[in-house]
This record gives structure tokens, C-alpha cells and sequence, in this order.
């Protein structure tokens, strides 16, 4: 069964649930899908959704920041609780530990050496690990790789 198969499937379960906070969500992540089908111009492999729901993911985590400058605790729960939906299906999380093994293979691969030569290693490396890690914890990580060189 295909992500977003299985995507579909919740979605009519919260409905035949009546589960409010999972309807909603997932309907929102089926039309950010769908939207994005619309921009491909295709339907989307498992990939292009777990892409999706990464940007989905991220959109959460950001507002869940900004709701706790604001002091909008009631807001930040709402948030945390569709985090922890979307979170349910996207893969496993890489850690630093691995996102830094991983980073320092394409620094070997591609010959760099300086924090200069940061644009012949990201595009490599995220899309090796697309889905796996934040494209912000990547950075971190290959900056800090590239300036002990």
C-alpha cells in the first residue's frame, strides 16, 4: 500500500471516528498532496509525499515557535498534536550522529574541503536524505564538518 493509499484509508477511519483533530489534519496534508500533484504536473511517488509531510512537519514546528513567543500555549498544543500525527508517517528520524557520517561520505565523494564548497555537498546530501532529516540540521552539520577541514 502507497503512502498516500494508506493516508486515504486513515483519513476514512477518522471519519468513521468522528476524531476531529486527525480528520482535519489529514484532509489539510491530502490537499497539500494534491496541490502539489497539481504543480508536478503528475501523481506523486512516496517520495514526493513523504516530501509533502516534511514540509508539513516543518510548518508546525515553525508555528509552535512562533505560538510560544506569542504565549499562545492553547495554539502551541493544537500544533504539537498534528506534529505528532504527520510524524507518524514519514520515516524514522536520522540523528546527528548518522546525518554526520553520511555527510562526511559526500565530503569525501565530492572534494570538499572549505566552508565554500557547502554548494557541492548539500544538494547531494539532501537528497540522499530526503524524508530522514531536516534540511536545517543538515546545514548545521555540514557547516560545522566543512569548517574543522
Amino acid at each position: 500500500m502507497s503512502l498516500k493509499e494508506q493516508l486515504s484509508t486513515d483519513l476514512k477511519e477518522a471519519l468513521r471516528a468522528g476524531d476531529e483533530r486527525r480528520k482535519s489534519t489529514l484532509r489539510f496534508l491530502m490537499a497539500a498532496i494534491h496541490n502539489a500533484e497539481i504543480e508536478a504536473g503528475h501523481e506523486l511517488e512516496d517520495g514526493g509525499v513523504a516530501s509533502v509531510i516534511a514540509k508539513q512537519v516543518k510548518q508546525r514546528r515553525d508555528s509552535i515557535e512562533e505560538f510560544r513567543k506569542g504565549a499562545r500555549e492553547d495554539l502551541v498544543a493544537k500544533e504539537e498534536a498534528e506534529l505528532a500525527l504527520l510524524l507518524a508517517y514519514l520515516p524514522e528520524q536520522m540523528s546527528r550522529e548518522e546525518i554526520a557520517e553520511a555527510a562526511r561520505r559526500v565530503i569525501a565523494e565530492t572534494g570538499a574541503s572549505v566552508p565554500g564548497d557547502k554548494g557541492k555537498v548539500m544538494p547531494v546530501l539532501i537528497n540522499q536524505l530526503r524524508g530522514r532529516a531536516e534540511g536545517r540540521q543538515i546545514n548545521e552539520v555540514v557547516t560545522e564538518l566543512l569548517a574543522q577541514s
